[in-house]
């Protein structure tokens, strides 16, 4: 009888690893200082996590292809600085659209590179990252970017607005991620993704088109960078050309730390939000702790790999790995 419940805790624990950590996480700092489970910081946290849990949604589709995305930091940047600057000329009814437009072709030109030329995705990012922050110093003249009349806008909803009580950046995140959940786990292209991801010369000779997946999954990733974009310029109605940057490694450790492989085939849209909410959240435990920042760093590196070990080890049964 005990082994059969320590079985069925083992089965539970492989399926919902991570989820298990987060809670844990939840449970302790709660105990550390009673503020952190209050309504304001929760839902504080949750809305300055919608960010980058946008654009760790759209990643997700191209780590589960197999591939990576290093160039979402920049492009974020750049969708930003674009959006704010097409508010003041064209005003915001065609300044979002064009914005997206203009975002998906970064993204667009990635998927060609790595789908259609077969690039090696690592590499391919890599330097559209430097090249994406060009281009967007190049469009602002090295200078930061603020919309003229402030109080005259209705764009600042998409980051400040509520519906129903609730932040609308936090709806944003949730219908999106909502919506990208069924396209990824009960669509045929979902499937396909996951095929490409898990195999990719097995996929191409079932008759799976490996070059246009890849090529989708890039867009779908700059269309999410997008959306994060039009958020970060509504919430202050002006940036910085470089806010993005660094964002594209918290973006994969949200999406690694969510359970995806980096060799692919692997990973849901849900655990990934679970992954972005644990470094919001740990970020925010560790500050109310009174923790200084550069120790935060340091903390927040540890709690990461201690529950990717977990949910490893959940994952085969054992602590350590059965060839060490």
């Amino acid at each position: 009888m005990a082994q059969s419940h320590l079985k069925a805790v083992g089965e539970i624990l492989a399926k919902h690893g991570i989820l298990v950590a987060f809670i844990l996480f939840m449970i302790a700092f709660a105990l550390l200082n009673p503020r952190f489970i209050n309504s304001d910081n929760l839902l504080g946290v949750v809305r300055s996590s919608a960010i980058l849990g946008v654009m760790a949604i759209g990643v997700t589709f191209v780590v589960v292809s197999g591939n990576l995305d290093l160039s979402v930091g920049s492009m974020m940047s750049f969708s930003t600085i674009v959006v704010l600057d097409l508010h003041d000329k064209l005003g915001p009814l065609l300044g979002i659209p064009a914005m997206f437009a203009m975002t998906m072709a970064l993204g667009a030109l990635i998927g060609f590179l790595v789908g259609y030329l077969k690039l090696n995705s690592l590499i391919v990012t890599l330097g559209m990252l430097s090249a994406i922050h060009g281009l967007t110093l190049t469009y602002s003249g090295g200078k930061n970017m603020d919309i003229a009349d402030k109080d005259g806008t209705w764009f600042g909803f998409f980051g400040q607005g509520e519906l129903l009580g609730v932040p609308v950046p936090i709806l944003m995140f949730a219908l999106l991620a909502a919506g990208l959940t069924l396209v990824l786990s009960k669509t045929p292209f979902g499937r396909k993704v996951y095929a490409v991801g898990g195999n990719g010369v097995a996929a191409i000779f079932s008759g799976i088109p490996r070059a246009r997946i890849v090529f989708y999954c890039y867009l779908i990733s700059s269309f999410c960078v997008a959306m994060a974009g039009l958020i970060q310029a509504s919430r202050s109605l002006g940036s910085q050309n470089t806010v993005g940057q660094g964002l594209e490694l918290q973006v994969l450790a949200a999406v690694i730390l969510g359970g995806a492989s980096l060799l692919g085939g692997s990973g849901t849209i849900f655990k990934t939000v679970i992954g972005v909410l644990i470094l919001g959240f740990i970020q925010n435990g560790l500050l109310l702790v009174g923790l200084e920042f550069y120790v935060q760093y340091i903390v927040t590196w540890v709690i990461i790999i201690l529950a990717v070990w977990l949910d490893i080890a959940a994952k085969r049964g054992q602590l350590w790995s059965p060839i060490a």
